[in-house]
């Protein structure tokens, strides 16, 4: 199992706001998290985020001292 960062867009619509990710996948919640708020302090479109389940192999790790994210090596995860 991993996590992947949703950025919500414009809240206006009926469903609460479009929702957009990419094919980055953590290993834990709290890395997921700390990308998506590292997006929300440089980019000025989305209007929030959120963290969703996925089935698919971690590929990125959240490095908490340097405050960005690193490619995992199939063979490291």
């Amino acid at each position: 199992m991993s996590y992947r960062p949703m950025m919500q867009f414009d809240k206006r619509q009926r469903d609460g706001g479009y929702f957009a990710g990419n094919g980055l996948r953590f290993g834990t919640e709290k890395e997921a998290e700390a990308q998506a708020q590292d997006l929300m302090s440089r980019w000025f479109v989305p209007v929030g985020y959120r963290i969703d389940p996925s089935d698919d192999e971690i590929n990125y790790r959240w490095d908490y001292d340097l405050h960005k994210i690193f490619v995992v090596e199939k063979d490291n995860v």
